[in-house]
């Protein structure tokens, strides 16, 4: 076992291609708890005789939790040993997805919801710990092969969820779920390296020092802005398309809209691509480029609303630009710190998934009131916010990627 010399922290050993696939997959692992409920939400509505919006709550407060555990919890990543936290949090996840499948009305279910997103912070620790553990002139490929096992975890888990919904209902999608997680906790803590944190701060300082790295960063608060709305554009289209797809004209149910999840596994395996474009060129010029290929999604989802095969399209167009941005801009901001890596990583998902907490709610909202023209025009408006508020936020270094 490795041990901790008088001096400071042995070095983690090397990333093995292996281990970084591994990495990739427990990150698609954990995150699929974020997203098996969205295309249950109609079958949820239904069983639970509750309004669109309520189910739509529940969406919404999952990624208010998990930006709230990326809060408390992801910034422990910088002063407790990274292995034993990850497992730890991997079994605290189990026992809460088991929780949330007891539901017996659907608030018991919307505050569940809550605190599944809190504890499922797994993928926020395995990213920044192999970015701490690559080379950094590997680091942007590394982080984007991870960042396509987690895009694929939540894009598969859509597909899962929906297919084992339908077949069992929705309460087996959790239960398998929490003995998916007990197993991933397993395999973690044998395959995974120890990693000593560089520092053993205090926890009330680690939290104020979030303040600190978001004044000291304009790359961060950039990043963060863009992150943001364009994960949020992303909540808001899955967060009403079982709800579109179970109406008129297509009358589907949640089989078929799992399988939406398959179309935007192409927009996952272009991640490592983004991550070695974003450690050559400005990566605020890839990731406003791709934030761009989001936003002409959405008008393939406006043109073709009434064609299966127009959303899929757009369901590959919008997740490849969406992964894009997102690898452009975590590949950027694990070059700010070293010893502050993981509360880095926390300061961009909090906002990141405050965004998606947003779209949902905005999604949901504009659902009930225009319908499916209503959500596309709401993405399109949380996108543009991100995409020109990039140079409010940090004109000077927009003037330097220019240059």
């Amino acid at each position: 076992m490795a041990t901790v010399p008088e001096n400071g922290p042995s070095p983690a050993p090397p990333l093995s291609r292996r281990l970084v696939l591994f990495m990739a997959v427990a990150a698609g692992v954990g995150v699929a708890n974020l997203y098996y409920l969205q295309p249950l939400l109609h079958e949820i509505q239904v069983g639970f005789h509750a309004a669109s919006w309520q189910v739509g709550l529940a969406a919404t407060l999952t990624q208010i939790g998990y930006a709230l555990g990326l809060f408390l919890f992801v910034p422990l990543g910088d002063s407790l040993e990274r292995r034993s936290l990850i497992v730890r949090m991997c079994i605290v996840t189990a026992g809460v997805l088991l929780i949330l499948a007891a539901s017996l009305n659907v608030w018991w279910l919307v505050s569940s919801c809550l605190v599944v997103g809190a504890a499922t912070i797994v993928p926020q620790l395995v990213v920044p710990f192999a970015a701490h553990l690559a080379p950094p002139e590997e680091r942007g490929r590394t982080v984007g092969t991870v960042m396509s096992g987690l895009l694929i975890g939540v894009l598969l888990a859509r597909t899962l969820a929906g297919l084992v919904g339908q077949a069992l209902g929705w309460r087996a999608v959790y239960v398998l779920a929490a003995a998916a997680m007990m197993g991933l906790a397993a395999l973690l803590r044998a395959s995974l390296p120890l990693s000593p944190p560089e520092s053993r701060t205090p926890y009330g300082r680690l939290l104020l020092s979030l303040l600190h790295l978001i004044r000291a960063y304009p790359d961060l608060r950039d990043a963060s802005l863009l992150g943001a709305m364009s994960f949020g554009a992303f909540s808001a289209f899955w967060t009403v398309l079982s709800l579109y797809l179970a109406g008129p004209p297509f009358h589907l149910g949640p089989g078929v809209t799992g399988l939406f999840g398959l179309a935007g596994v192409a927009g996952a395996l272009a991640a490592p691509y983004a991550g070695h474009v974003a450690s050559r060129l400005p990566a605020i010029w890839t990731a406003r480029l791709a934030s761009c290929l989001t936003l002409a999604s959405f008008g393939l989802f406006w043109t073709f609303r009434h064609s299966l095969a127009g959303l899929a399209l757009g369901v590959v167009l919008m997740d490849l630009g969406v992964q894009a941005t997102q690898v452009s801009n975590q590949a950027r901001i694990y070059s700010l710190s070293d010893e502050a890596r993981s509360r880095v990583n926390s300061v961009y998902m909090v906002t990141y998934f405050l965004g998606g907490a947003l779209g949902s709610f905005v999604g949901a909202s504009a659902w009930d009131r225009f319908h499916f023209g209503g959500v596309c025009a709401a993405a399109c408006v949380l996108l543009a916010i991100g995409i020109l508020g990039v140079a409010m936020v940090a004109p000077s270094r927009l003037r330097d990627a220019i240059r």
